[in-house]
């Protein structure tokens, strides 16, 4: 596992302490993926109803607070494929 993902699944598992209603998933191109479930954050690849995929920085924005998830799409930052009622979803929680 790489050590953006190691540091993102530490965000993500306070963050999403409740769990995420919806299968996502995030890919970090050239480190790695991970899902969002009823369960939390895991590391992984499976399928899922929404799938965003961001650089390192980009995410790690998101993450900080410091890139707005609906400005990084806009923008081209932040890939969506799927279910986007999900995605708005998972945006709001990850801010």
């Amino acid at each position: 596992m790489s050590d953006v993902i190691d540091a993102a699944l530490a965000v993500l598992r306070v963050k999403m302490i409740n769990g995420f209603d919806g299968l996502a998933k995030v890919v970090i191109p050239g480190e790695g993926s991970i899902m969002l479930d009823s369960d939390g954050a895991r590391e992984g690849d499976d399928e899922a109803d929404v799938t965003l995929t961001a650089s390192a920085e980009v995410f790690q924005g998101i993450l900080s607070g410091d890139v707005n998830p609906t400005m990084a799409f806009m923008t081209g930052k932040l890939s969506v494929d799927g279910n986007m009622g999900l995605a708005m979803k998972l945006g709001a929680a990850l801010s």
